[in-house]
């Protein structure tokens, strides 16, 4: 299922996702990623779904959606792997635009130094770069990137488009249980140059790839607050580390509803039941993709989520 939701975003408002890649192809294994384990490593772009289908079920979820009063404030490009992997992403955002809905995309920003790739971004209102580490050893430990790729060239390519982008661009830290040791001071510094609209300082919030990892304690996560906002003003510095909501809309089948949401995006078992509600149906449907097969129950910091079974879940 190409295209998912809408769902609430802590970011974006109410987002509808566009699945462009594969589970799991992408070009980090990092150990928080809530999709599970990578199962294709790449760095090199190719072509996974046909343009024209990508807009074609994307523009049948607009319209369901519309036809429900249901919100969308963007289309955003949020797969089981990296989207920038896509060499139709470009085409993909041009034939988007005749939705006239705001276009978004959250990537890793691992190919970004590539100049057709900075190309394909800057067709997109809205782009959210990851920007986990800015020293090779923690870079290499956190986001575990394809043995190809340069943190150097990245973080080149990040400034780079920065020059050269008119529309709303963002950074996401995400914050684990490790020494950051005075990592946090060269981000912070990084981000001075860069000037971002807005950082995000987050933590898991859903289960991760890898069981050892957990948020980082309060005391980090305000040292992240404290220097980011010193270096580009508290005004742009945000904590992305609160439950999402539950505000997860209906497109009238239940079953692929969920199925298409918990694809990219595990949902918290109160979501789930209010999204059951909507739809007038009740926790037999969750009982039966479960034995199925067809889902997964799993548990994180004390909450139970719900997610597809994908192959990247499994032992």
């Amino acid at each position: 299922m190409i295209a998912f939701g809408p769902v609430p975003s802590r970011r974006l408002g109410r987002s509808l996702g566009v699945n462009n890649i594969p589970d799991k192809v992408c070009s980090y294994a990092c150990v928080y990623c809530q999709i599970g384990r990578t199962l294709t490593m790449k760095a090199e772009r190719e072509a996974f779904y046909e343009p024209e289908i990508i807009f074609e079920e994307v523009s049948e979820k607009v319209e369901a959606a519309r036809e429900k009063g249901e919100r969308i404030d963007y289309v955003t490009f949020v797969p089981d792997g990296e989207p920038t992997l896509d060499i139709n992403l470009g085409l993909e955002a041009e034939l988007l635009r005749d939705l006239e809905t705001p276009l978004a995309i959250l990537t890793n920003s691992s190919l970004v130094w590539r100049e057709d790739v900075r190309e394909d971004l800057s067709l997109f209102d809205y782009v959210s770069l990851k920007l986990d580490a800015v020293s090779e050893s923690l870079w290499r430990k956190i986001d575990r990137p394809h043995k190809s790729l340069s943190l150097k060239k990245i973080l080149e390519g990040i400034l780079t488009f920065r020059d050269d982008f008119d529309g709303t661009i963002v950074t996401e830290t995400m914050l684990i249980n490790i020494d950051y040791g005075n990592e946090l001071e060269k981000i912070a510094d990084f981000l001075a140059e860069l000037r971002p609209d807005k950082a995000y300082v987050a933590v898991p919030t859903r289960p991760p790839a890898e069981k050892w990892v957990k948020p980082a304690s309060e005391v980090v996560i305000n040292a992240a607050y404290q220097l980011f906002a010193g270096a580009i003003g508290e005004d742009r510095v945000e904590y992305l580390i609160g439950y999402e909501g539950n505000a997860f809309a209906s497109t009238g089948n239940v079953v692929e509803d969920i199925l298409s949401i918990t694809s990219v995006h595990p949902m918290r078992e109160d979501a789930l039941r209010e999204l059951l509600r909507k739809n007038e149906s009740n926790w037999s449907v969750v009982e039966k993709l479960l034995h199925e097969g067809k889902l997964v129950r799993l548990e994180y910091n004390g909450e139970v989520f719900y997610m597809r079974a994908l192959k990247s879940r499994k032992p």
